[in-house]
């Protein structure tokens, strides 16, 4: 009898250590959403490879914005570090505020609104109603349903322009900006700052009277609600992350480089600012 009380004890040891091991390495899992916008990417691949110099397994995945907010809402993602407030993402932040755990700004001095290049002869979106052919009649976008997006689609009705937003991406709307530009040529595209075409082109925003794209923003860290309580030191860190405008635009470059990788320039950054990172994790 005694014995058969040790080797239940022992067993029931075993699998209440089975089971903390389990747990233990669930907590050791981070899962972080953001959108495919160029300083979205930088701030993800910098915070995921900061956790995993902690020893943290880290899932980035990419999402539309809508998606991103309502992923971290439900708890399928644990955080996220590409929340534009209070303007471009308000609507989600809206929906979703009770849901979520907004932490706060990681990057100050934000904007969005629409850019052509500096030679272009458009100062301001009012110039648009008379000389829209200019651009052919056309402001190119990025993804449907993006903050950026619905804002830009305000401004046309509320300026009244006779111009069509083209829907695309980050990627599509620069490359249509690279070829006009190589050409010389007048073209509006929707941007925000941080970008990194900023420091590639000469560009300029076109003035926004009706003020329709909103004043600075803040590009915020939101995590699902109970990650405080469950991952305490993930939550400190995130609480503490902040980057500059520099900061992104600089790795934002790398990242155009040909054949970067962003996890491979968000190391690079990592190692190369440690003091930034040590004020992150102390």
């Amino acid at each position: 009898m005694f014995q058969k009380l040790v080797t239940a004890a022992v067993t029931a040891a075993a699998a209440a250590g089975l089971m903390l091991g389990s747990a233990e390495a669930q907590s050791k899992k981070v899962k972080i959403a953001y959108v495919e916008w160029s300083d979205a990417i930088v701030a993800t691949n910098i915070i995921k490879t900061v956790l995993e110099s902690k020893g943290y397994e880290v899932t980035i995945t990419p999402l539309a914005a809508a998606a991103m907010w309502q992923a971290v809402a439900t708890s399928e993602a644990d955080a996220m570090v590409a929340a534009w407030l209070p303007a471009t993402h308000a609507s989600y932040y809206g929906q979703l505020k009770d849901k979520v755990d907004l932490i706060g700004p990681n990057v100050t001095g934000a904007k969005i609104g629409w850019a052509v290049p500096k030679y272009t002869p458009l100062e301001s979106i009012e110039d648009l109603k008379s000389k829209a052919s200019l651009v052919d009649g056309k402001v190119i976008g990025i993804d449907p349903g993006a903050g950026l997006m619905k804002a830009s689609d305000k401004a046309i009705k509320e300026y009244g322009l006779p111009v069509k937003l083209v829907d695309g991406s980050d990627a599509t709307m620069t490359a249509a900006l690279k070829d006009a530009y190589d050409r010389k040529q007048n073209i509006v595209v929707t941007t925000w700052t941080p970008h990194w075409m900023f420091a590639r082109w000469e560009l300029k925003y076109l003035a926004d009277p009706k003020n329709v794209f909103g004043g600075e923003e803040t590009v915020n860290t939101v995590a699902r609600k109970d990650l405080k309580k469950d991952m305490p030191e993930v939550h400190a860190i995130l609480s503490k992350f902040k980057l500059s405008l520099d900061d992104e635009q600089k790795v934002m470059v790398w990242n155009e480089e040909k054949g970067a990788k962003p996890a491979e320039t968000a190391a690079r950054w990592v190692k190369e600012n440690p003091d930034k990172v040590e004020t992150w994790l102390n």
